[in-house]
């Protein structure tokens, strides 16, 4: 069997940072974009705790489909499963230095969120409990701060 295009990243070289994972077309001809929103440094780094990730996701997603100018062209936005960042997909030809200002303000709001987390109940998530917004206001502050305000071409494209 074929290894699938993401497994062949070499992730001992993977940085912190925004990336195109793929491009894919619709039977419609839309383009839609991938994004590797990588919030650790793969096998490096401590990935980020499950809750945290968790917690991510709601914020971010609630976040992204709520933004007045992307949220009609948000697809999805999910965790990986290594824990390391989340998936992002877009609808659009874009690349990693189009959504940056993106997630400036996303991981701005994740990171000075206060409240109940959206979608925290029993009635709207399968495993409400499962979340520490204090670890994923942490977490987001850091890479807003360290990455995403001082990103630079080896964050915003795949190693060789």
């Amino acid at each position: 069997m074929e290894k699938i295009p993401s497994f062949t990243i070499d992730h001992e070289k993977l940085l912190r940072g925004v990336y195109v994972s793929r491009k894919d077309n619709t039977p419609r001809g839309d383009v839609l974009t991938t994004f590797d929103i990588r919030l650790t440094e793969p096998n490096r780094m401590e990935a980020v705790s499950p809750e945290a990730l968790h917690t991510i996701e709601h914020l971010a997603a609630t976040y992204l489909r709520n933004n007045p100018e992307w949220k009609e062209r948000v697809v999805y936005w999910g965790p990986m499963g290594c824990c390391t960042g989340c998936y992002l997909i877009l609808q659009g030809d874009l690349n990693s230095k189009d959504i940056v200002p993106l997630l400036k303000d996303t991981f701005r709001f994740i990171s000075e969120f206060e409240g109940n987390i959206p979608g925290a109940s029993p009635k709207d998530c399968g495993n409400y409990l499962f979340n520490d917004l204090a670890a994923a206001k942490a977490t987001a502050k850091q890479y807003l701060n360290e990455v995403l305000l001082n990103s630079t071409e080896a964050n915003l494209n795949y190693p060789d």
